[in-house]
């Protein structure tokens, strides 16, 4: 029977998580965690796939072996279903796969599912081998419910395979199909061929750990059908109390390690005893470790006398349940569940017996330490794998629940939410998470405000930063004085017993964690707190963690964004849009500009600094402000990228003299420079995607540009093309994110993609910003700037130029074309000053420079006036001495014009003004 699978459901939840919402009941809460997992992770939907492979891998180990003839049972069982087999190891490296028909090997082929390949839940989210060595716990992950789309066409069913002498997970088993042949058949499959390999395992274990194992089980055999004569001697008469110590100390030892397997320990008098260390699980559900020991012959000295025949006592398979374990307050020996190896014929003799280590009580308390050992070992695993403070809160409250509590909430003030330091944390909280193992509980929910009243529990915690156990809630008083509406509902539904633990990390109390017991009949104790303390500890530092790394994130956004232009300047050549995406892990290096230039030309940047943080946003800025700088100086195109990269490399020289450890790697940068009464643009490029021209017919090319080294390597020469842009047309330029993004990597695709994005005509700057900028998610991988601008063009009628001979009589007859061309523009106001600016600027065209002379006048936003000439010579504004003739030309320009300034070309130089249209 096929089972139903709302993949649709799925989907939208799964939309809904990644947008930071619930993801409701149509997802199985297992499959739910891993998301949430995947998801603090940085893991997208669109995840892509390139997985490690490691060529080095054994894939003859003991696992191996053991797995072989399993496999191959699993082979000829398996033959015609359409089902795969696969092994991993404990780090989720594909050790074998067998069986699958042709088109389902073809998707595992594309999924790089073979041999050698790591599948971890790390590196492609929800699957059903990652997943199980997270969990620890079998899995059936069905389509959707695995987190990326490359997957969602599987359907996987792992099993764990532990080494069933000391508990370690060795591997796992997993049937892979498509999902339109899943079957639930899979995962007891799965099951019982994980098991048979577990069996193999033990099979293969050495003499002595076989030997060590039969004797202990003998010695439980007997324990089990009562002790000689049917008398039970109590620990102390069996022992005296220098090796009783000894077992104790090596028995909390294991407990305290989490051991599970068999330990041989010297007793006095050259004995031994063989220690055995088991998970238990007693009737309750509680979990834990047991210890026990078998003496050897000469120890019991009180059994001298031949234990009775016993009959064997049927042992369960590898999986199967039976321990011995004396329960509290007494000295008779009681079965509880555990995993066991199947059991050998008993021995006879009195040379061995089973002995619980300690009290009595020695199995309650090996299981309450197990616990609490095992509840602070996940805590350590799971809370603070994300540096966002929200999430960290959710990860301790989901981590307790219900294993230690049965509802717990985490408050924290706004500051600490925002990454700020807290003034105070005995004001108005937020409450940043809460789980529980029901809806019912009528506590405050997740983001609601929260302040407590003087005398309550988490005041008092707050205020003194000590935790508060309150084991009888209904007779707290300030508790209930809080809201008492609510706390009686709170106590009504069951809520019995709190504890509160202030959240203290460096000296600073951040908030306060409360955890609640209702299910659970017995009342938090002083053990207990001890461990509530223990938790809240290490959450504190990953909240203050996350917290200062909020603020740090904050700071160099707020750095990077300041560094930025916060509008794009006033200009005529290009009608210009810009987006800026920082990256999940922070502030970039990623930057854009549009640099008005002389001519009413323009110039368009594009650069990105290797690396995130405070130090690439700093850096960033110095490059945008050097580009700035080199621009005003109307330096060529080549000539500003030489200049950044000398600039980048004296950087990188610098922090190595001073020692910091800040390597900058490098950056890369797309100049060009738009001059719209040619319709050309200049372009080069240094280690940088080339840019996107769209025509206005809605063709999409990649200009062929020479690609330059990065910004950073020095010594390297940066070439430079000129391209013909149709006026309408756009140029789009952008960072590496992008193309990443929509290649997933690959950049090839992700420019290929991009041509397909922009192929649309009609599209204005803004609107194709916004169509890239929804293919994107909020917080990509890389940091992407983009910057679309549409060219225009200065029609003939703004434009008059004039051939000059080097004759001084030209500068009259020029004077007069001038004259002519201002009343045509109706710029007559500015005859007399533009009269000035040309005779100055011709005259020392003819005396000092060389031919061609050629003078320009442009209206657009203001009057320019150029002249070029043959000679690269560059005239320098002087103050003359009164008694100087000359030497007060360049003054007069400088005083008449808004700007001037001098240009190089290939073959001279140009000397231009500026005057606004309306005069001052």
């Amino acid at each position: 029977m096929k089972a139903v699978w709302d993949d649709a459901a799925l989907s939208r939840a799964h939309e809904r998580l990644l947008m930071g919402e619930p993801a409701g009941l149509a997802v199985r809460p297992p499959v739910l965690a891993s998301w949430q997992r995947c998801r603090s992770l940085g893991l997208a939907a669109d995840h892509p796939l390139n997985l490690p492979y490691h060529d080095d891998l054994a894939r003859t180990g003991s696992l191996a072996e053991a797995a072989r003839p399993v496999l191959e049972g699993l082979e000829s069982q398996l033959s015609g279903i359409r089902v795969a087999v696969l092994l991993s190891d404990g780090r989720a490296r594909l050790l074998d796969r067998r069986v699958g028909e042709p088109a389902l090997n073809r998707e595992l082929d594309t999924l790089q599912l073979v041999p050698g390949f790591e599948v971890t839940e790390q590196l492609i989210g929800t699957n059903g081998i990652g997943t199980v060595l997270a969990t620890r716990q079998p899995a059936f992950i069905h389509g959707r419910e695995h987190f990326t789309d490359t997957w969602s066409t599987l359907a996987c069913a792992g099993a764990p395979i532990r080494d069933p002498l000391s508990g370690q997970l060795m591997g796992v088993l997993d049937l892979s199909c498509l999902n339109v042949h899943s079957d639930p058949s899979m995962m007891s499959v799965a099951r019982e061929a994980a098991r048979a390999i577990e069996q193999r395992l033990l099979d293969r274990a050495t003499d002595r750990e076989r030997a060590l194992l039969q004797s202990f089980q003998a010695a439980r055999r007997r324990a089990m059908a009562g002790g000689p004569e049917g008398r039970d001697i109590p620990v102390g008469e069996l022992l005296d109390l220098h090796d009783r110590r000894i077992l104790e100390e090596n028995a909390t030892a294991l407990i305290s390690a989490g051991r599970t397997g068999l330990l041989e320990v010297g007793l006095t008098r050259g004995r031994t005893a063989v220690l055995l260390s088991r998970p238990v699980q007693t009737s309750s559900g509680v979990m834990g470790f047991a210890v026990e020991a078998v003496l050897p012959q000469g120890v019991l000295r009180r059994l001298a006398t031949s234990a009775p025949d016993v009959p064997p006592v049927p042992e369960p398979p590898v999986s199967g349940p039976q321990v011995l374990l004396p329960p509290a307050g007494s000295s008779r020996r009681t079965p509880l569940t555990v995993p066991g190896p199947p059991a050998e014929p008993p021995s006879r003799g009195p040379d061995r017996w089973l002995l619980a280590v300690g009290e009595p009580g020695i199995g309650r308390f090996a299981l309450r330490a197990r616990e609490r050992l095992g509840l602070l070992y996940d805590a350590g695993l799971c809370v603070g794998t994300t540096l966002d403070v929200t999430r960290t809160a959710e990860e301790l409250t989901a981590v307790v629940v219900p294993r230690f509590a049965d509802f717990a909430a985490v408050d924290l003030p706004e500051a600490v939410l925002l990454g700020e330091e807290p003034i105070r944390a005995d004001g108005a909280l937020r409450r940043a998470a809460i789980a529980g193992i029901n809806q019912s509980s009528h506590l405050y929910a997740a983001g609601e405000p929260v302040t407590y009243a003087t005398h309550t529990p988490q005041a008092t915690s707050l205020a003194g930063g000590d935790p508060v156990l309150e084991p009888e809630l209904a007779k707290a008083a300030g508790w209930i004085a809080q809201d008492p509406a609510r706390g009686q509902k709170i106590l009504d539904a069951g809520v019995h017993s709190l504890i509160t633990v202030p959240l203290r990390a460096r000296g600073t109390i951040l908030g306060v964690v409360s955890f609640y017991r209702s299910r659970r009949a017995e009342p938090f104790e002083e053990d207990d707190l001890t461990l509530a303390e223990e938790l809240v500890g290490r959450a504190a530092l990953c909240i203050d963690n996350a917290r200062r790394f909020t603020r740090e994130h904050a700071v160099a956004l707020a750095l990077q964004r300041s560094l930025l232009p916060r509008g794009l300047p006033a200009q005529h050549a290009v009608e210009a849009a810009h987006r800026y995406l920082p990256a999940q892990s922070g502030a970039g290096g990623d930057w854009f500009d549009v640099i008005p230039l002389s001519g009413a030309r323009v110039a368009l940047v594009v650069g990105d600094v290797v690396g995130h943080g405070l130090h690439a946003a700093a850096t960033m800025g110095r490059l945008r402000t050097a580009v700035h700088n080199f621009s005003a100086l109307d330096l060529a195109v080549d000539e500003v990228l030489t200049q950044l990269d000398d600039l980048v490399c004296r950087l990188d020289m610098d922090q190595d003299e001073a020692g910091t450890g800040e390597e900058i790697v490098g950056a890369s940068c797309l100049y060009a420079v738009y001059d719209p009464t040619t319709r050309r643009c200049t372009v080069a490029r240094a280690g940088h995607p080339p840019p996107a021209l769209i025509l206005p017919d809605g063709t999409v090319e990649y200009p062929d540009l020479p690609a330059g080294p990065p910004l950073g390597v020095g010594g390297q020469p940066f070439e430079t093309a000129e391209i013909e842009v149709p006026e309408g047309s756009l140029l789009a330029l952008y960072t590496d994110g992008l193309i990443e993004h929509l290649g997933r990597r690959d950049v090839d695709l992700g420019l290929e993609r991009l041509r397909h994005e922009l192929a649309h005509p009609g599209g204005g700057p803004e609107q194709t910003c916004q169509t890239l900028r929804a293919l994107l998610p909020d917080h990509p991988a890389d940091d992407v700037a983009l910057l679309v601008a549409r060219t225009r063009t200065l029609d003939a009628g703004q434009v008059a130029a004039w051939e000059l001979p080097a004759d001084p009589a030209a500068v009259s007859r020029i004077r007069a074309d001038v004259t002519a061309q201002l009343a045509e523009w109706s710029l007559e106001d500015l005859e007399f000053t533009t009269e000035l600016l040309v005779s100055e600027l011709v005259t020392n065209a003819v005396r000092y420079g060389g031919e061609p002379i050629t003078l320009r006048l442009i209206r657009d936003s203001a009057l320019i006036c150029e002249v070029s000439d043959g000679s690269s010579t560059s005239p320098h504004l002087r103050r003359a001495l009164t008694t100087d003739e000359g030497g007060r030309g360049l003054f007069l320009v400088a005083q008449l014009a808004q700007r001037w300034g001098t240009r190089y070309t290939p073959n001279g130089k140009v000397i231009w003004t500026e005057q606004p249209l309306t005069p001052v």
